[in-house]
């Protein structure tokens, strides 16, 4: 029986880490938390921390790190994550957000962190290549996954843009930016023995196949669910 998984993914902007979480979510047949999804769906019911969480929000600030922390502590008491596990997209981001995620989850620990590499020419590539709905925002490639119809989303109808901040500059700020914040949290991770580095290059079946490999390859029997 497939014994589920905690996991953590992890990759600068175009690594393809939010394809890579959702194909592990099925393989392990667990949910995929993706923190952005979770704060939206905070923020719409109205919860305690969406709530704190749209009044920074309105106000055109960032939010605090304690009601993220707090935004994702409710998603993972919930019944789908505490049998038999979770795909983590987004959180952590800080060694802070990590210890705190090894509170919240005490005595049980994620099982691995999975950090997609992927070098920066081909993530501009990638980058450059995609487009977005301004409606739905689902994501799309010019060179490998176009919209059917030219220019309308496949989901909503809406129109299919490239975004504002695509271009090779700010691309290259955000890959930098990414680089010096995640970078302790990396080493962090790598000093407890729980951080896999993955190629994230090629096809995402092959990525899925490189991704699950090293899972399995480190991973007690049972360890999870």
């Amino acid at each position: 029986m497939n014994p589920g998984a905690r996991l953590v993914v992890l990759g600068k902007q175009g690594a393809g880490k939010g394809t890579q979480a959702v194909r592990l979510s099925r393989h392990y047949v667990v949910p995929h938390v993706s923190t952005g999804d979770t704060f939206r769906a905070a923020v719409r019911s109205g919860s305690e921390f969406g709530g704190k969480a749209r009044q920074y929000l309105d106000a055109g600030e960032l939010v605090p790190d304690e009601i993220v922390i707090g935004m994702v502590r409710e998603r993972l008491t919930r019944g789908d994550t505490t049998t038999r596990g979770f795909i983590l997209d987004g959180f952590p981001r800080t060694v802070h957000q990590a210890e705190a995620l090894a509170e919240m989850l005490y005595p049980k620990q994620i099982d691995l962190v999975i950090d997609l590499e992927v070098h920066t020419e081909q993530v501009l590539t990638r980058l450059a290549s995609r487009r977005v709905c301004s409606d739905c925002g689902a994501n799309y490639s010019v060179v490998d996954n176009p919209p059917r119809v030219d220019v309308i989303c496949d989901v909503c109808g809406g129109e299919v843009v490239q975004r504002d901040d695509d271009t090779e500059a700010a691309i290259r700020r955000r890959l930098e930016l990414y680089e010096r914040e995640t970078a302790p949290l990396v080493e962090w991770y790598k000093s407890r023995g729980l951080l896999i580095v993955v190629d994230g290059s090629g096809s995402p079946d092959a990525v899925t196949g490189r991704v699950v490999d090293e899972i399995d390859q480190r991973r007690e029997p049972g360890e999870s669910g």
